[in-house]
């Protein structure tokens, strides 16, 4: 959008990290690798051109050890990616197949990868979730290393940056990431990316506006632009006119301040002004995310994703791999509740030397209990991972994506012989922790009735029920306006739940994205919640949007909520009764 009067260009893209941010562009013009010419390799020249291929691995190798050495210590939890990036350089589906390709199609090394990696990044993209979807970038990552290797081309160095700036990228890179000095990187603007990718992590983990998603950012953004990042509302401002810098440095200052005043009483208790006090969790997906979780307030861990450790391998984890990557997490949170979510992928998806059948539609596909119940083998591993780690703390287990009774009954026929096997052993394990699902399918709603007579909790996980819901696809951009919480039809089905947990003696709980916004808190409040995760940035602003609160005020606002027939009825009633003790960046959320 382009205002005649003043000279500004205003983008709209992903707000994938709060914040604002005023300053000169920098852009990070690196020399990739977009076109690959495929040309004939003799015979004889062969092992000449997997040799060539051989030690542009090893390069990009060192190159990898080098700044996994060098990383900062804030950014020292994301070397784990880089180190995936590193695996990635010799896994079979990569390194294999590029030297096969190489030797049965007399092919160049460079042409050869590229076909390579297209075939194991398509099979990544193809997952249901979104955050998994985004690994597909790292595999891209890695092999784009090696392909500026083999052709010569240079890599960008954002350590040596020497001033302070706003990065304007096509995408960032975890290596790249990893080098970010945060006294000269004000924040980030890509082409590429979502909420779910490296860079918005790293944004989000480092605390620094990032707007991502702009697709022509790069061209449209010149050098040493002066331009406004507002990391809140996904927008940037080029060529600011005085009015605009002088709104924007207000709002900066604002912003500032009440993050502050929010993170020193982080670690205040969730009580509403009538004495009901909420557990406010994080979610986690790595080991090392539970310093953030603490360091934010955090009551516990509400949702810790159990993928990751399965990505980019040639295997499956074993058992002490598992093992010890809960126990660091369990020991670190206790006495504070850990909760692990069995595994939620399509494990053959996951597993690069695993060939399974593509899926024409994963989200509806073999995922979650369904996957793990028809791979035991993989299902009991990590039980008795989940069940050893639990005799260091204080664990509760969650299996994902249930829509029928049978799969909660086998899941816990499958786990109760897990924990006799290893009382059998004489390995020390802890069987007595609570047992939960994920309400996200529709058939669990009309059936929590039934299923609440079986497990100790329900945690709503709002993300997948809004899609599967809905009928909406959250990824794609033309009906991504109808992804709406406040759908009427979404809060009666919460509403549902919540009656029955409460009728049937069982704990809810909430661990999806609608959790970690402060405007829902009356909602969720009213309807009788008992704990929410979220990210752990969402923390301080939603327990102090809850210290406002009055529980018996909001079941009486439920009423009122129930009435409305639109979602943008509801966020009219939200904002009209509640704005004004809300947190200013979260007030459109």
């Amino acid at each position: 959008m382009f205002d005649r009067n003043t000279g500004e260009k205003r983008l709209y893209g992903i707000n994938a990290s709060p914040g604002i941010s005023i300053g000169k562009a920098y852009i990070v013009d690196k020399e990739g690798v977009d076109v690959v010419e495929k040309y004939l390799i003799r015979e004889k020249q062969l092992k000449k051109e997997v040799n060539r291929f051989k030690s542009a691995v090893k390069k990009a190798k060192d190159e990898l050890n080098a700044i996994i050495e060098d990383t900062p210590e804030d950014l020292r939890r994301h070397a784990t990616i880089l180190e995936t990036q590193r695996a990635l350089l010799k896994d079979k589906m990569i390194y294999g197949k590029t030297i096969e390709i190489i030797e049965n199609e007399h092919v160049n090394a460079d042409w050869a990868l590229k076909k390579a990696v297209s075939r194991v990044k398509s099979m990544f993209q193809k997952l249901p979730d979104s955050y998994l979807r985004e690994r597909a970038a790292d595999i891209g990552y890695a092999s784009d290393r090696i392909l500026r290797n083999l052709v010569g081309a240079k890599q960008v160095n954002i350590g040596e940056i020497y001033k302070r700036v706003i990065l304007v990228a096509n995408d960032l890179s975890p290596a790249e990431t990893s080098q970010i000095q945060l006294e000269k990187i004000k924040a980030f603007v890509t082409n590429q990316g979502s909420k779910a990718s490296h860079t918005a992590i790293v944004a989000r983990t480092l605390e620094i506006p990032a707007v991502l998603g702009l697709e022509d950012a790069t061209s449209v953004i010149q050098n040493d632009d002066v331009i406004v990042v507002d990391g809140s509302t996904g927008m940037v401002v080029i060529h600011p006119g005085e009015e605009t810098l002088i709104d924007f440095a207000e709002r900066k200052i604002r912003y500032n301040d009440q993050k502050a005043a929010l993170t020193r009483r982080s670690h205040f208790p969730a009580e509403t002004s009538d004495g009901i006090r909420l557990q406010v969790m994080g979610n986690i997906e790595l080991p090392e995310e539970v310093v953030s979780v603490l360091a934010h307030g955090g009551d516990g861990i509400g949702l810790y994703r159990t993928e990751f450790q399965y990505l980019s391998r040639t295997d499956f984890p074993s058992e002490d791999e598992l093992f010890d990557k809960y126990m660091d997490v369990v020991e670190v949170m206790a006495p504070k509740p850990v909760t692990i979510r069995t595994l939620d992928i399509n494990g053959d998806k996951a597993i690069s030397n695993t060939s399974g059948s593509d899926e024409p539609n994963p989200a509806l596909g073999l995922r979650g209990i369904r996957y793990c119940l028809t791979k035991p083998e993989v299902f009991i591993t990590q039980l008795r991972a989940i069940l050893r780690a639990a005799a260091f703390g204080n664990v509760r287990i969650m299996f994902p994506m249930i829509s029928t009774l049978d799969e909660i009954l086998e899941a816990k026929k499958v786990f109760n012989e897990t924990a006799d096997s290893l009382n059998k052993e004489g390995i020390s394990f802890n069987k007595d922790i609570d047992i939960g699902i994920m309400i996200e399918v529709p058939s669990a709603v009309v059936m929590a009735d039934l299923m609440a007579k079986e497990v100790d909790f329900f945690s709503i996980g709002t993300n997948d029920l809004i899609q599967y819901s809905l009928a909406i696809d959250r990824e794609n951009s033309k009906v991504a306006n109808l992804f709406q919480p406040l759908n009427p039809a979404i809060i009666r089905m919460v509403k549902h739940v919540t009656d029955v947990a409460r009728d049937n003696n069982v704990k809810i709980f909430m661990c999806g994205e609608m959790a970690g916004y402060p405007i829902h808190m009356p909602i969720l409040l009213g309807m009788g919640i008992n704990e929410l995760s979220m990210n752990p940035q969402s923390i301080p602003a939603v327990k102090t949007m809850i210290r406002s609160l009055s529980f018996e005020d909001s079941k009486l606002f439920i009423k009122d909520v129930l009435k409305k027939t639109s979602a943008k009825d509801i966020l009219d009633l939200l904002q009209d009764s509640y704005g004004d003790i809300l947190p200013d960046k979260y007030i459109t959320g």
